[in-house]
């Protein structure tokens, strides 16, 4: 299996979870996404580069493109693109957790029970 293969697959699998993120009509915010994509793609250019030229990685040109980024392959970057939409797509389905005063976090579970122990949504037992 050539890595380009493994990309395609890896990243469709990838795709689909941003694309279920967009229909879910909870998308990321795509301009925090981009900016960090120039900073984790100029990251991942550095890096793999020294640990490619050191020879601390090293790719069987019969599986690869050929096409590279100094002597990083191009399918090398695949792992980095699929992270960040990956992340924030999967951040974005979770369920919401709203901070409570104080600063604690309860699911809105929680909050719906503490409002409904006396109906007034403050949260006290009559009884007290």
């Amino acid at each position: 299996m050539t890595y380009t293969l493994l990309n395609i697959v890896f990243l469709a699998v990838v795709a689909l979870v941003g694309v279920a993120a967009v229909l879910a009509r909870r998308s990321p915010n795509w301009r925090a996404v981009g900016l960090a994509s120039i900073l984790m793609l100029a990251l991942t250019a550095i890096f793999d580069n020294v640990i490619i030229g050191t020879g601390l990685v090293a790719y069987d040109d019969s599986l690869i493109s050929g096409i590279r980024i100094g002597v990083a392959p191009i399918e090398d970057f695949a792992y980095t693109v699929a992270a960040l939409v990956l992340l924030p797509a999967v951040w974005e389905l979770l369920p919401k957790r709203h901070a409570r005063a104080g600063g604690a976090t309860a699911s809105p579970a929680t909050d719906a029970r503490a409002a409904t122990v006396d109906g007034s949504g403050s949260g006290q037992n009559k009884d007290s």
